[in-house]
């Protein structure tokens, strides 16, 4: 069920497509990328948020150039997994072909985390423990999710 070269194609999915659904995707590239085609979309996208942007960056991933996209770019590409990463996105997910796996996976909102912040650095805290444990799943990937096919 792998798309070119062998890879599993995979779209994490988020509502806005700004944070966790990037962090993903960046990670993905970075540790998987000769196992994963990853991509991420959301169902009603924001821009990039700047703080995920500096996280990642200080964990050595550049997703700097990441755009939001949203999910309905991406109807013509039959992805082995969607995986949803907030409940939102898992509430409201579009319908996939019936080869797509969905998985849900919900990860904490670092900006709604963020908000009440007092300072950057206790704004950049729930950015930087959202990024380690997303990474966390990413490196168990694809194994984590073929096991759920068994």
């Amino acid at each position: 069920m792998a798309g070119e070269h062998g890879k599993l194609k995979i779209l994490f999915l988020c509502t806005g497509n700004s944070c966790r659904s990037q962090m993903a995707e960046g990670w993905a590239r970075h540790l998987k990328n000769d196992r994963i085609e990853a991509y991420s979309g959301g169902v009603d996208p924001h821009p990039v948020d700047p703080r995920a942007v500096r996280a990642m960056s200080e964990a050595g991933v550049d997703i700097s150039s990441q755009v939001s996209k949203d999910v309905d770019t991406f109807e013509s590409i039959e992805f082995d997994y969607v995986i949803t990463l907030c409940e939102k996105a898992n509430r409201s997910c579009p319908v996939f072909p019936a080869k797509t796996r969905l998985v849900h996976v919900a990860f904490d909102d670092p900006p709604r985390l963020a908000a009440e912040a007092h300072s950057e650095e206790e704004a950049m805290a729930p950015y930087r423990r959202v990024r380690d444990e997303i990474r966390e799943f990413v490196e168990k990937l694809p194994e984590i999710l073929t096991e759920e096919d068994r």
